[in-house]
């Protein structure tokens, strides 16, 4: 009885320590604000470097996949479908693929993808932790309004749902910054 004890209460501290450890160490949302992170600059499919700043101003979907991940090429279909819906409203998907060139292109032979798709490897599993993807989750994705922040992230598969939760507050600022300015 006393031994159980024991290892409830060593349990009960390390995840009490794992907790304050994780809280010290995690970005605030100010420091968000400036996202050094999202400072990125990869490979496209076609080998031209593609640099993050093209896409500053945009509300971006920054999603980080990989050929080998069942739910990653699920939620593909998708996110091309809201690329045709948004493109319009200053919205930009990038897929950040965690894998090699030849597998991607193999990918991109059988599916045609309207986003740029850049080619990470395992710097783009860094970038994804820098983010906030602190389970090493595949698919992940982050969603940033047009200053920069990091405005949701996900874990695993983004869903519809989800997805229209984090945009729809960014758009409809978009659409009140667009009618004050006529």
């Amino acid at each position: 009885m006393k031994t159980t004890i024991m290892i409830v209460l060593v349990a009960a501290l390390c995840l009490a320590a794992g907790i304050l450890s994780h809280r010290q160490t995690r970005p605030e949302v100010a420091a968000e604000a400036a996202s050094p992170a999202l400072q990125f600059r990869f490979p496209d499919t076609n080998g031209q470097e593609q640099d993050a700043a093209q896409w500053r101003g945009k509300i971006l979907v920054v999603n980080f996949w990989a050929t080998w991940c069942p739910p990653c090429l699920k939620e593909i279909p998708e996110f091309i479908q809201w690329q045709d819906t948004y493109r319009t409203k200053n919205l930009q998907f990038v897929g950040i693929a965690l894998d090699d060139q030849a597998s991607v292109a193999e990918y991109l032979q059988r599916i045609a993808v309207n986003y740029p798709i850049l080619i990470a490897g395992d710097e783009g599993g860094a970038l994804a932790h820098q983010l906030g993807n602190i389970i090493n989750a595949v698919p992940f994705t982050v969603i940033v309004d047009r200053q920069g922040r990091i405005v949701h992230r996900q874990p695993g598969e983004l869903t519809k749902e989800q997805f229209l939760r984090a945009v729809e507050p960014l758009l409809a600022a978009e659409n009140q910054i667009a009618d004050k300015s006529l």
